[in-house]
């Protein structure tokens, strides 16, 4: 069948395999047999969905799976990813599942899924759950009568994440009157959001905030900031705050419209903890697609750097790994272990608030503390995926753009972990360098696998 999951669990488009019914079931079973853990009690796995149309479909396979296993389960309906690691700590739940597909058109979904910790699951536990959903096969013999799973529902998961948000917001600071406006991708992040910043007294504006199951991620959210950013010139607004179709990651907008990448976030916030003391061995972890200007402000500012794979559970892992609190992506999945076990946008916003009063100045001025160096990203559409070092015209084009940047920029061209397709990115000192290079390089993988 090919391997199921990729950098973020299992992803494609709704109805096809691996995204079927069918395979779903089978996941269902295979998580609840990893999450159990020997002991002669009723284990609890909560379930969790964005406002995908094929949610509701995916929902009640995997439902179905997990109870014929003899596992509970906890729907927690439409909310955030995030919410669902939340959950599973608060409520000492053995698993936790989200169905979605992120940034994803809607027609994608996906399955992801959460250890007892809160965590992505590790390499090792992924494996075993692949082997049994892909085999069909379980060692134990399925349970009947009492011994099935049931299934409730928590009636206040909204109100249990809400108020988990607002507690991360520091008690010395307030936003009281702050005039922010909110684009939630007409996603999982619908409700709470709103509530969250209108409880700690903003005046709140919200868009892209009526989700119909086929409008998320539609030219709207973390993706698509042409929406929020007229918005917040026209209400005049303090930020913009864009979530993705899950709400796990965060891009922002300053009060004049333009856009803070995830590298400006966190190099605000990485600042801000600096300052206070609370930036855990002087350390901030990234991955290999931020920007070369990223680096360049953590050196002044004294910061140490860590270079992760592409993926947040990459930035998690050596997060833990090296003793981090803090560490994101460019795209805004952005991660503060000191509150969270998952990149979580709305927390992320919550931090970049705090900074503005902190420092008592607008985003405008925050942003400089990093000048973003000219970048260009191409995603090009493969037919296949070998391996680009196979690939000799390739290799010898990049060479040529290396050799061409001489070390006043860098090449990365790597494969999506979750899309048939291969990122092209060049960072050069021009903008006219660094789109004639990515063009050319495009066309070279177009011409080799497209």
């Amino acid at each position: 069948m090919g391997r199921l999951f990729g950098t973020d669990g299992v992803r494609g488009v709704a109805n096809v395999h691996p995204i079927s019914a069918e395979m779903a079931l089978r996941i269902g079973r295979a998580a609840a047999s990893v999450c159990k853990t020997g002991e002669t009690r009723r284990h609890r796995i909560v379930v969790g969905n964005d406002t995908r149309l094929s949610g509701g479909m995916l929902e009640s396979a995997l439902t179905a799976g997990i109870c014929s296993m003899g596992v509970d389960v906890y729907l927690a309906g439409p909310l955030p990813t995030p919410a669902i690691a939340c959950l599973i700590r608060s409520m000492g739940m053995d698993a936790g599942i989200v169905i979605s597909a992120s940034h994803n058109p809607f027609e994608d979904n996906g399955i992801k899924i959460f250890s007892r910790e809160g965590f992505k699951l590790p390499d090792s536990q992924e494996d075993e759950l692949e082997r049994l959903a892909t085999s069909g096969k379980n060692e134990e013999p399925p349970p009947t009568g009492s011994g099935l799973g049931t299934v409730h529902r928590i009636e206040d998961a909204p109100e249990r994440y809400t108020e988990f948000c607002k507690k991360t917001f520091p008690e010395d600071l307030s936003i009281e009157g702050m005039k922010l406006v909110l684009d939630c991708a007409n996603g999982a992040t619908y409700r709470v959001a709103p509530a969250v910043f209108s409880d700690l007294g903003a005046d709140v504006t919200a868009i892209h905030c009526s989700p119909n199951g086929i409008n998320i991620n539609d030219r709207c959210g973390s993706q698509h900031t042409q929406d929020l950013a007229a918005k917040v010139r026209g209400i005049r607004a303090d930020a913009g705050l864009a979530f993705d179709g899950d709400g796990d990651r965060l891009i922002a907008i300053d009060e004049s419209g333009e856009e803070l990448t995830g590298d400006h976030i966190l190099a605000i916030c990485s600042r801000m903890y600096k300052d206070r003391g609370e930036l855990k061995n002087n350390l901030v972890v990234s991955t290999v697609m931020s920007n070369f200007g990223f680096r360049l402000a953590l050196e002044e500012m004294g910061i140490e750097y860590g270079a992760a794979s592409v993926g947040d559970r990459y930035v998690l892992e050596m997060m833990q790994s090296k003793g981090a609190v803090i560490g994101g992506e460019a795209s805004g999945h952005i991660i503060f272990l000191n509150h969270h076990t998952s990149g979580d946008g709305i927390l992320s916003a919550l931090q970049l608030l705090a900074a503005m009063r902190r420092q008592n100045q607008p985003l405008s001025q925050l942003s400089k503390i990093m000048k973003l160096s000219p970048q260009k990203m191409i995603n090009v559409e493969v037919t296949s995926k070998p391996p680009l070092e196979s690939l000799a015209e390739l290799q010898d084009s990049i060479r040529a753009a290396e050799s061409e940047l001489n070390r006043r920029g860098r090449v990365l061209i790597r494969y999506s972990g979750t899309q048939r397709m291969c990122r092209v990115m060049v960072e050069g000192p021009t903008e006219e360098m660094t789109e004639r290079l990515a063009s050319s390089l495009a066309e070279t993988v177009k011409k080799c696998i497209g």
